[in-house]
């Protein structure tokens, strides 16, 4: 059996290696790469068999690194993010310092703060942000549970993470927002 350790020590060479992974999130399973590494991103397109032209969402550790990924965000972000009470992805305009195929065509990123534990101690080993996207071929449902990863997805993963695998707690995707240049909130997917 694989400990917590492990699986964070494998993740952080697979995706400094350029490698996806296939990795509980807060939300649902996940797959992920090094957000500033093209080629990796191209990765999970192809394992997901998605279009190029839709977006995936990045996570980040901590509310404060949004300020490393986004030009101008709304100054008080780093609270706003803070007092989330669930997953909540936020759309930022104007994404810096990320790969130019994570970001939307309009410039803009989805950028989640992890919540999960798992999560955060990965992205913080790692150092850098992390995608996420959910670990299905494109327009089939996201897996809340490991058991409902198709065969494919698990086998073309780099890494695939041992812990919370036999975790059957059916977490929902994240809310989506997105905050106007006025601060006001406006939801896109509850």
């Amino acid at each position: 059996m694989v400990d917590t350790e492990q699986d964070i020590k494998a993740c952080v060479a697979a995706l400094q290696a350029g490698d996806t992974i296939l990795y509980p999130t807060d939300t649902v399973w996940g797959l992920g790469c090094d957000a500033r590494n093209e080629a990796a991103v191209d990765k999970v397109f192809a394992l997901k068999q998605r279009p190029k032209n839709k977006s995936m969402i990045v996570l980040l550790a901590d509310a404060r690194d949004i300020l490393r990924y986004v030009a101008a965000p709304p100054p008080d972000i780093i609270a706003i993010v803070e007092a989330f009470e669930r997953p909540t992805t936020v759309i930022y305009q104007n994404a810096i310092n990320l790969a130019d195929n994570v970001v939307n065509a309009d410039g803009s990123i989805g950028i989640r703060v992890a919540t999960d534990p798992f999560c955060r101690a990965l992205i913080k080993r790692f150092r850098g942000p992390i995608v996420s996207t959910s670990a299905n071929v494109s327009g089939e449902p996201a897996p809340a549970i490991f058991a409902h990863i198709v065969p494919a997805i698990k086998d073309g993963a780099g890494y695939v993470v041992h812990h919370r695998r036999d975790d059957a707690t059916l977490h929902a995707p994240s809310r989506i927002v997105s905050i106007n240049d006025d601060g006001d909130m406006i939801i896109i997917r509850e």
